[in-house]
């Protein structure tokens, strides 16, 4: 384990220990697909702990750990039924909308790379920062609530573009309509391995590889067992290369070979 990692799982714990102690609601910073594996070890850990991975958005990437004391009374906490108490309470949602207008009329569409170098440049840590949606006249800027004042007065370009910025609540949030690539295959098996080297056009032994040296996740869980079997509806991640949905499973081939139909987002 790195030093980095070391220091963000005391940084869980200690989130952990002061929901338990403290009897309120904490959070971590924003976490990517690997951060969160580690995190969720962690808290499994915790005999009697509630928690949940949060991004704003059901299929969000970027998520905070949050940590809720039983009395807030939620009977699971899934997507769904966390989102729905936040709406009704806003006010305990550590989640802010930083809501982007592009207003340089004669500019080229900004990047999701263009919105991000604007916020490193001004010192903000990725790790205050969860998903950046991006449309053709600006963007949805997921972001930690404490974030919100400083970035409302200084977040005002990104390269020769001209921003306005405003705060709104999670429940406000666009998320755009993704494109993606329908991918029609047969595998020998519902194996992990088989399924990724269909998914990202590899050769089996890549895709072994890329599972075992911890590049793969399945439904936000690093996994590393090439042999691992996947369902309909799983959402497998390969890091660096995208993201991809098992949108169905047929029948055999003559060889036994398994029909899918997988739904690459570009």
């Amino acid at each position: 384990m790195s030093k980095e990692d070391d220091i963000l799982l005391r940084n869980i714990e200690d989130k952990i220990d002061k929901c338990m102690d403290d009897y309120r609601s904490t959070n971590s910073i924003f976490l990517d697909l690997r951060q969160r594996s580690l995190a969720e070890n962690s808290c499994k850990r915790r005999s009697g702990l509630q928690f949940i991975f949060y991004g704003g958005y059901e299929e969000a990437e970027r998520t905070i750990a949050l940590f809720l004391p039983d009395y807030i009374s939620l009977s699971n906490t899934d997507f769904k039924t966390i989102h729905a108490y936040f709406q009704e309470n806003e006010e305990d949602n550590p989640l802010a909308l930083l809501r982007i207008i592009n207003e340089s009329s004669k500019g080229k569409e900004l990047s999701h790379r263009d919105y991000l170098g604007a916020l490193t440049g001004l010192g903000v840590k990725r790790e205050m920062i969860g998903d950046i949606l991006v449309r053709k006249d600006g963007a949805d800027i997921i972001i930690l609530k404490e974030m919100a004042d400083f970035l409302m007065i200084h977040y005002e370009k990104a390269g020769r573009a001209y921003l306005n910025a405003e705060v709104k609540t999670i429940a406000e949030l666009i998320v755009p309509e993704g494109q993606f690539e329908e991918i029609k295959d047969t595998v020998a098996s519902l194996r992990i391995d088989n399924v990724v080297a269909s998914a990202f056009r590899t050769s089996r032994g890549k895709a072994a590889e890329a599972i075992t040296g911890g590049f793969v996740f399945l439904n936000g869980i690093q996994t590393d067992k090439t042999d691992k079997q996947v369902k309909e509806g799983d959402k497998l991640v390969l890091r660096g290369k995208g993201k991809v949905i098992l949108q169905e499973i047929g029948g055999s081939t003559r060889k036994d070979r398994v029909f899918i139909i997988l739904k690459k987002y570009l």
